[in-house]
């Protein structure tokens, strides 16, 4: 990969490659534009196959957030970092706290949060080595039961073409974002079900 002018060609304003050996910790961090705002994206926890192809992932999505935030009205950026490795390990404070000291070592152009591999839990570690970091438990949460009822009109707006039956557009893929919505938006769809008088197929999660 010819990094900088991927860079380049994205539009990034950074790149940040984090490594902390103590904590077995192997980060990215892209901030792709603080034009509006600081760069406010989640962190994802993901085993992938090569570097390359954790930078283009984290590139891709810190592109994403700034469309998203910018979009929504919000005075925030786009940014989004990735943790290399298994996220089903048990050994998460070292991670996580080490993942927050380079969060922090930014000066508050990035603002993390939760997302793919990772829980509020997770972000509570992030935060006792940085303010710069929102879904903590006990404040603004998992984000997916928001994500869910966010999609929910779309999918019945697609009701009527589908017969009635409740269906999702939405192919499975493991880097969907609305990936950790899954059981949220099963939850919502029961919840509309039992309220409706028409007859709704709920999508297995």
């Amino acid at each position: 990969m010819q990094i900088f002018d991927t860079i380049a060609g994205m539009g990034h304003e950074q790149v940040v490659l984090c490594h902390d050996p103590a904590a077995g910790y192997r980060g990215i961090i892209a901030v792709h534009s603080t034009i509006l705002g600081p760069a406010l994206g989640g962190t994802r926890f993901w085993n992938y196959a090569t570097d390359d192809e954790a930078i283009v992932d984290a590139l891709r999505l810190a592109r994403g957030m700034t469309y998203k935030n910018a979009v929504a009205g919000l005075n925030l950026g786009g940014g989004k970092s990735v943790i290399i490795g298994d996220n089903k390990t048990k050994d998460r404070e070292l991670v996580f706290r080490a993942h927050g000291r380079f969060v922090e070592s930014l000066g508050g152009r990035y603002i993390t949060a939760e997302d793919v591999g990772t829980s509020t839990a997770d972000m509570d570690y992030v935060h006792m080595e940085t303010k710069n970091v929102t879904g903590l438990a006990g404040r603004s949460g998992d984000p997916s039961p928001v994500t869910a009822h966010g999609v929910f009109p779309r999918f019945r707006r697609r009701r009527g073409s589908a017969g009635g039956r409740m269906t999702s557009p939405i192919a499975p893929s493991p880097f969907r974002d609305a990936a950790t919505s899954a059981i949220s938006w099963r939850r919502h769809c029961t919840r509309q079900a039992r309220s409706s008088s028409s007859p709704t197929s709920i999508p297995s999660a």
